[in-house]
C-alpha cells in the first residue's frame, strides 16, 4: 500500500534523523527509512561506541599512574570482552534513544532497503523481501559512508579488517599494524597501545592527523612515540598479506622498503559514500568519485531530491551532516536559514592526549597570504592542568594581524575536544585578541589557557 509524505528521508544517521526531527517540528509530515539500526553508523559502531571503549583506556592509564596520585594499586587487569560489552551497550542505549525520539515526535520509520523509483517515489523492501512503496513530495539521501579499502587489499574480518571490526574484536590482538593516521587510526592506535597491543602506525603523507596543525601533530607524535607506538609517516603501503595467524605488511618510505608483521592489520584510510542499489542512475542524480555534489541547500542536479552528510564527501563528521539536515529542511519548509560556514567546522580527535581544533592552521594561513599573530599557551603552566596532572598540551590561537579575527584555533591535550567549542563561538563571531584575552574567564580552569593564549597573541601574558 502506498503512503504519502512531505518528506522521506534514506538513512537514519546523524543526519538523517536529526532532519527528520526537524521536519517534524516544522509539522511536515515525515518518514525515516533505514535498513540496519535507527542513529546509523555514527551511534551504533562510530562516534559513541568508539569514545566508550577510549574511556576505559583513559580509566586503565589513570589506574596505571595511581601512584602520582597517592594510591597503591596492584595488579591491575581488565576483561577484554567485557570492555567490548560495555561500548555494546552504550550504543545499544544510544539506538534506543533514537526509536523513542521517533516515536515523540510521531515519525514513520520503515526499515529496509531503499530504491528511488522515480523523483517522488521509493520503493523499500524488507529483509522479507516484500516491498513496500512511499511518495514524498521532498527525498532526502542520507546514507552516509563505509570503510574504504587500499588496491588489492580485501578485508576478511579476522586479520584484516576496518573500524567496525577493530570495536568487536573478541580477543585481543597482541599486535597490529594501523594504516592510516586520520582522526579514526590515531584513536584506535591510542586504544590498542594503552591497552598493551603492539601498535605501528602508518601514514601516506608527512604526518599523522594531516589536516591538523603541524605544530600540534608533532606534539601528539612525540607523546604517541613515548608511549611506544611505532610511526611511520611519509610511508606507502605496497602490500598486505595473510601469513599464518597474523599478517605481513610491505612498506615503502624514504627510497627504503620494510616489512613488518603483526596479529592483525587495521585499514583505517577513508570514507567511500554508500551511493549504490538507491537507483540514483535511474532518475539521474549525478554521483561523482563515490560521493553525490549538491549546492549549498543540499539540492542535488535532480529537483525534489537533496543529498546531507558523508554521502555529500567532506568533511565527514557527525555534527556536519546534523546541522546540514537541519539546513536542508528548513530551506524546504521556506523558513529563513543560513548555509553553513564550512571554515567554522570544529574537528575532534578523542585519543589521549586530545586534539581539536577550528579554522586554517598555520600552514594554510601563510599560504593565504595572512600576516597573522599567534598566541600560545601551555598546559604546563596552567594550575588546573598541574592540578590534575595533565601537564603535556598546548593551547594555539592564530589571528589576522591586520584586522584581528580569529582564523585558527588548535588545541593538543585534556579536554581539548571541549575547550573548543568557545573558539567556535569566537570565531563566529570574528573575536580579537583583545576580546578574548578581556574576557574574564573562572580560576581554576583549563578555560583559562585560551585566555592566556590570546593575551600571548598581544605580549600580554600573565603566566609564562
Amino acid at each position: 500500500m502506498e503512503k504519502s509524505y512531505d518528506v522521506a528521508i534514506i538513512g537514519s544517521g546523524p543526519g538523517g534523523y536529526v532532519a527528520a526531527i526537524r521536519a517534524a517540528q516544522l509539522n511536515l509530515k515525515t518518514v525515516l527509512i533505514e535498513r540496519e539500526r535507527l542513529g546509523g553508523i555514527c551511534l551504533n559502531w562510530g562516534c559513541i561506541p568508539t569514545k566508550a571503549l577510549l574511556k576505559n583506556a583513559e580509566v586503565y592509564s589513570t589506574l596505571k599512574h595511581a601512584k602520582d596520585f597517592g594510591f597503591s594499586i596492584e595488579n591491575i587487569s581488565f576483561d577484554f570482552s567485557k570492555i567490548i560489552e560495555r561500548s555494546r551497550k552504550v550504543a545499544e542505549t544510544n539506538s534506543k534513544g533514537v526509536e523513542f525520539l521517533m516515536r515523540k515526535n510521531k515519525i514513520d520509520v520503515v526499515f529496509g532497503e531503499a530504491t528511488l523509483y522515480g523523483t517522488s517515489e521509493i520503493g523499500v523492501t524488507a529483509q522479507d523481501g516484500k516491498t513496500s512503496e512511499i511518495k514524498a513530495k521532498h527525498i532526502i539521501i542520507a546514507t552516509g559512508g563505509r570503510p574504504r579499502s587500499i588496491p588489492n587489499v580485501k578485508f576478511d574480518g579476522e586479520h584484516i579488517i576496518e573500524y567496525r571490526k577493530a570495536m568487536t574484536l573478541t580477543k585481543q590482538p597482541e599486535s597490529m599494524i594501523i594504516i592510516g593516521a586520520g582522526a579514526i587510526g590515531v584513536e584506535f592506535a591510542y586504544f590498542y597501545n594503552e591497552m598493551g597491543t603492539k601498535v605501528t602506525l602508518v601514514e601516506m603523507l608527512e604526518h599523522i592527523l594531516p589536516i591538523e596543525d603541524k605544530e600540534i601533530t608533532d606534539l601528539l607524535t612525540k607523546n604517541f612515540k613515548r608511549n611506544k607506538i611505532d610511526i611511520h609517516t611519509s610511508t606507502k603501503v605496497e602490500s598486505v598479506k595473510k601469513k599464518g595467524k597474523g599478517v605481513e605488511v610491505e612498506l615503502s618510505g624514504n627510497g627504503k622498503t620494510k616489512v613488518v608483521k603483526a596479529d592483525t592489520a587495521l585499514v583505517a584510510v577513508g570514507i567511500q559514500g554508500n551511493v549504490e542499489h538507491l537507483g540514483l542512475e535511474d532518475v539521474g542524480v549525478k554521483v561523482e568519485r563515490g560521493f553525490i555534489p549538491v549546492n549549498q541547500w543540499y539540492e542535488t542536479n535532480i529537483k525534489g531530491i537533496y543529498a546531507i552528510g558523508d554521502i555529500t564527501g567532506p568533511p565527514l563528521l557527525a555534527h556536519v551532516a546534523s546541522h546540514e539536515g537541519i539546513v536542508c529542511i528548513e530551506k524546504i519548509a521556506g523558513i529563513e536559514t543560513h548555509p553553513i560556514d564550512y571554515d567554522a567546522i570544529p574537528g575532534c580527535t578523542y585519543s589521549q592526549p586530545q586534539v581539536a581544533s577550528i579554522g586554517i592552521t598555520e600552514e594554510k594561513a601563510k599560504e593565504s597570504g595572512y600576516d597573522i599573530q599567534i598566541g600560545r599557551f601551555p598546559y604546563a603552566a596552567s594550575g588546573k592542568a598541574r592540578a590534575i596532572g595533565e601537564r603535556d598540551g598546548l593551547v594555539k590561537l592564530i589571528f589576522n594581524k591586520k584586522y584581528g579575527e580569529l582564523l585558527g584555533a588548535h588545541i593538543i591535550g585534556a579536554e581539548a575536544t571541549e575547550l573548543i567549542a568557545e573558539l567556535g563561538i569566537a570565531k563566529t563571531l570574528e573575536s580579537t585578541p583583545l576580546e578574548l584575552s578581556k574576557t574574564m574567564h573562572a580560576h581554576p580552569t583549563l578555560s583559562e589557557m585560551i585566555m592566556e593564549a590570546a593575551a600571548a597573541a598581544r605580549g600580554e601574558a600573565i603566566h609564562i
